[in-house]
């Protein structure tokens, strides 16, 4: 039988190992949110003034809505994704499996212009969205179908690793105990998903405060109806509104960092 074998650096290599990641880390992460804080606490009235404009509660109020959307429909879907990735086989698995990461893959603008030809002014689903009598682009719907296409992978791929992990022994010893389905879900997989599912709507949500192409090319950045907080950033910065702009961004930065904050304190199963 084989063993495995653990190189691990010592002395001088292991210190310079960790000194490289550390000074990635900073420049890459920690330098850019620290001069975004120093800036705004230089002008701090100024910002504080700026984010109260009713235009800017709207952004911030529009994306909040919408993440929630996202969080709700990702926590349900992502969970029924997983399972049917992880615990049925059919003809066609593995290209669904590739199809959850593409929004991973292609460019949110480009989502955007495939979603305009879909729903746009002379769009392949105009004539259902018109007897619907029912507004996509540069609406508040289109926001939403734009958001959760862009989240769509996170919660399915967490909860996927975690069915995977486990396996299907708990369940099958709740079945042989005379559970229906339903209570082997609720009672067995549900509690030992959840770590995966609370990482995955946590990313959901992050993603879905900061995304900025496809909303922008789906909602056209409509000051107080489709501009999401974002957008509003943009809008600012070409307006050379600066405070408002790094105001806005420091909030969907410290909600992005609350969230994994928050996530990183919760007790996991085992510890």
């Amino acid at each position: 039988m084989s063993e495995k074998v653990l190189i691990r650096p010592h002395g001088g290599a292991r210190w310079a190992i960790v000194a490289v990641v550390v000074a990635y880390v900073t420049v890459v992460i920690v330098v850019p949110l620290f001069a975004l804080v120093a800036t705004v606490a230089g002008d701090l009235r100024r910002v504080l003034e700026e984010i109260l404009d009713p235009g800017a509660l709207h952004a911030l109020m529009l994306s909040a809505v919408v993440a929630v959307i996202a969080l709700a429909v990702n926590g349900v879907a992502g969970v029924v994704g997983a399972l049917v990735l992880v615990r049925q086989r059919f003809w066609g698995k593995r290209a669904l499996d590739a199809l959850i990461d593409m929004p991973l893959a292609v460019s949110p603008v480009m989502t955007g212009l495939a979603f305009l030809l879909l729903f746009g002014r002379g769009g392949w689903l105009r004539p259902v969205l018109d007897a619907a009598k029912l507004e996509v682009m540069f609406a508040f719907p289109g926001l939403v179908v734009a958001t959760l296409f862009v989240t769509l992978p996170f919660t399915i791929r967490e909860v996927a690793l975690v069915l995977d992990e486990i396996g299907t022994s708990e369940e099958d010893a709740a079945a042989t105990l005379g559970a229906t389905s339903w209570q082997a879900f609720r009672l067995v997989t549900l509690p030992n998903i959840r770590h995966g599912l609370e990482l995955g709507t946590t990313l959901t949500v992050a993603r879905a405060l900061g995304e900025f192409g496809a909303v922008l090319v789906i909602g056209g950045a409509i000051s107080g109806k489709t501009q999401t907080a974002t957008t509003f950033i943009h809008t600012a910065i070409d307006e050379r509104r600066d405070a408002t702009a790094y105001g806005i961004a420091l909030i969907l930065a410290a909600a992005a960092a609350a969230l994994l904050v928050v996530l990183q304190r919760r007790p996991r199963k085992g510890t």
